[in-house]
C-alpha cells in the first residue's frame, strides 16, 4: 500500500511515519510545508528507507498536490497536515483558515480526481467544545467550537464529509483527544512544561489550571489511525480518546515530581480567551469496530516523554530558539 501522509515532519505525523516504516510494508510520501512546528529531525528514524519519500510543500498549492498524485499514484492519503494551536490562532486566526479549510479542500479536490481508496481526515476533540460532567462526547455529539483553530477543523471535517456525500469520496474522520509524547514542539501543555521545567523556569498555568483534558500517548493514537484506516467504513467519524481526563494543574505538577522540580515554580497567568473548561470523548466505537484501545497508561507514558527530553535536550534547544521566543514572549509576557 502507497499512502500520502500530509504533515508528516510534525508531532503526530511524525509519529505515524515512523510506526508504518517500522510495523508495516506501507510506502509513504510525506509532504510538509515545514513551518515552525515541522521538523526533519523527527523523521531521522526513517531516513534513507527505500520506502519513503519527503516532498517539500503546501497543501495549499494544488498543482503540486496533483502532480503527486499523478507521479505516486498513493492507495489513501493521511491527513494531518494543519495550524494546530489554539493559543496562535488567537493571535493571528488567518494561518488555520488558509491552512485548515483551503488545503483541506485541495487535497480533496485531487482526491475525487484521482480517485483514491481511502482518504483520512485527522481531526480533534475540540470541534465538540466545553462540557458539563458527566457528558462524554460521541461521534454524533453536536459541535460545538469555540477558537478559531477549533472552528476551522469543525469546518474542514464538515467539508470533508461533504465529499463523501456528494461525491462518494471514501473519507473517514477521526477525532482524537490531547497528544503527548518525544518530538512533541514545546508550545503545547505537556512539552512547554518539561522543558521549562528542566530549566528550573517558571511554568505558566492559564487561570485556575482546572480545565480538564483527556490525555492520549501519540503511538497509540497513531495505532488508531492506522485502525482506521485498515477497517474504517466509509463516511464514519471515529473518536481516539487516552481514557485518563486529569486537570492541567494536576499534569503539572506530575511533571514537576517527576523532574525533581518544586511546585513554587507553577505561575498562574491571565486565562486565554475562550477557554474551554473540560473535553471528554468516549471512543467505544472504534474499540467496537477495529479492537483498538490506548495502551500507554499515563503516569508510565509521562515518564517515558520526560526521559526522551532529557536525552534530547540539543533538540528542544535547536526548536526553542528564533521564531519560538518571539512567540513565547507574545503570549506570556503580558499575562
Amino acid at each position: 500500500m502507497k499512502t500520502l501522509v500530509t504533515g508528516g515532519a510534525g508531532f503526530i505525523g511524525s509519529a505515524f511515519i515512523r510506526l508504518l516504516i517500522a510495523e508495516t510494508d506501507h510506502r509513504i510520501v510525506n509532504l510538509d510545508k515545514l513551518t515552525y512546528a515541522g521538523n526533519l529531525e523527527n523523521l531521522a528514524p526513517v531516513d534513507g528507507s527505500a520506502r519513503y519519500r519527503f516532498v517539500h510543500g503546501d497543501i495549499c498549492d494544488g498543482p503540486l498536490v496533483e502532480s503527486i498524485l499523478a507521479d505516486e499514484r498513493p492507495d489513501a492519503i493521511v491527513h494531518f497536515a494543519a495550524e494546530s494551536h489554539v493559543d496562535r490562532s488567537i493571535l493571528s486566526p488567518e494561518p488555520v483558515i488558509q491552512t485548515n479549510l483551503r488545503g483541506t479542500f485541495t487535497l480533496l479536490e485531487a482526491a475525487r480526481k484521482y480517485k483514491l481508496d481511502r482518504f483520512v481526515h485527522v481531526s480533534t476533540d475540540e470541534v465538540y467544545g466545553s462540557l458539563a460532567l458527566p457528558l462524554e462526547a460521541t461521534e454524533e455529539f453536536p459541535l460545538n467550537p469555540s477558537s478559531p483553530y477549533s472552528a476551522s477543523k469543525a469546518g474542514s471535517d464538515l467539508l470533508a464529509r461533504s465529499y463523501f456525500v456528494t461525491y462518494r469520496l471514501p473519507v473517514m474522520i477521526t477525532r482524537a483527544s490531547n497528544n503527548y509524547g518525544p518530538y512533541q514542539f514545546p508550545e503545547k501543555l505537556i512539552p512547554l512544561m518539561i522543558a521549562n521545567a528542566m530549566e528550573s523556569r517558571p511554568l505558566p498555568v492559564y487561570g485556575d489550571g482546572m480545565q480538564v483534558r483527556d490525555w492520549l500517548y501519540v503511538d497509540d493514537h497513531c495505532r488508531g489511525i492506522l485502525a482506521v484506516l485498515g477497517k474504517g467504513r466509509e463516511g464514519e467519524i471515529y473518536n481516539i480518546g487516552g481514557n485518563r481526563s486529569l486537570p492541567n494543574l494536576e499534569v503539572v505538577r506530575k511533571v514537576l515530581a517527576l523532574t525533581g522540580r518544586p511546585e513554587t515554580l507553577i505561575q498562574y497567568v491571565t486565562d486565554r480567551p475562550g477557554h474551554d473548561r473540560r473535553y471528554a470523548l468516549s471512543s467505544q466505537k472504534l474499540m467496537r469496530e477495529a479492537g483498538w484501545q490506548p495502551a500507554t497508561d499515563f503516569e508510565a507514558g509521562l515518564a517515558r516523554t520526560i526521559d526522551w527530553y532529557r536525552a534530547n535536550a540539543s533538540w528542544v534547544a535547536r526548536v526553542r530558539s528564533g521564531e519560538y521566543r518571539t512567540y513565547y514572549e507574545q503570549n506570556y509576557a503580558g499575562r
